[in-house]
């Protein structure tokens, strides 16, 4: 294992929660391999919209944070989701779930597949996949909902000090919108990219001395980007 002064920094730039969960995962796969940093780029603010007349059959999280905002009464208990991690904060939150263990597309399949009737879809301000336009083109009865909006962050004066020196910094980017934040930052250090997916990636204009995009868009397919970008 390597020592804590030749461990690779690693600047997760992820919302605080999810941040936090990821960095458990690293410091579980890699130990004193790495050296973590926070500097969330995007802090949730969780908004008190009306929502459409129901009922609904069928709730939609394309996020967590959905989740975390999903505090109306009334709210069908079945929640489709785009992948395993938002399914899981669904079923903490007493949602009976089906994950689409993917992507906004993966998702669309799913419900076109189950056709369960009307659904809600409970969104951040950005989001992306356009999931109720497509479902309504498909002939289901769908509804859009903002409910939370991510507010700009500055980076932390560490990560600041980090992207100013000279040893490579691994940056795991997880949103196109996150992507685009980062890149208007300057960085003498190297930079080793990994990126959640192709769009991430192509939103993330920046210099990169490695880059690398997960196999697929979840944490463990992440994980194996950062351990290929260590090697």
């Amino acid at each position: 294992m390597a020592s804590q002064s030749r461990a690779r920094r690693i600047l997760l730039t992820r919302p605080a929660d999810q941040g936090a969960r990821f960095a458990h995962d690293l410091r579980d796969r890699f130990g004193e391999a790495v050296e973590i940093a926070h500097s969330p780029l995007l802090a949730p603010q969780m908004l008190a919209p009306v929502l459409p007349d129901g009922p609904f059959d069928a709730v939609v999280f394309t996020s967590e944070t959905a989740v975390a905002a999903a505090a109306f009464p009334g709210l069908p208990r079945l929640a489709f989701t785009v992948g395993d991690r938002t399914a899981q904060a669904a079923q903490a939150a007493g949602f009976r779930t089906r994950s689409a263990s993917g992507d906004a597309e993966a998702l669309v399949s799913l419900l076109l597949q189950a056709r369960p009737g009307r659904v809600l879809h409970l969104h951040g301000q950005e989001t992306r996949g356009d999931v109720v336009g497509h479902l309504r083109r498909a002939g289901v009865l769908a509804e859009g909902v903002v409910v939370y909006a991510q507010a700009p962050q500055p980076l932390t004066a560490e990560a600041q000090g980090w992207l100013e020196g000279d040893q490579p910094v691994i940056l795991p980017l997880f949103s196109p919108r996150t992507a685009k934040l980062f890149s208007a930052n300057h960085a003498n250090a190297p930079l080793w990219l990994a990126s959640f997916s192709l769009a991430v990636d192509t939103a993330a204009t920046l210099s990169a001395a490695r880059r690398i995009t997960a196999a697929r868009p979840d944490a463990d397919a992440m994980l194996d980007a950062v351990a290929t970008l260590l090697r």
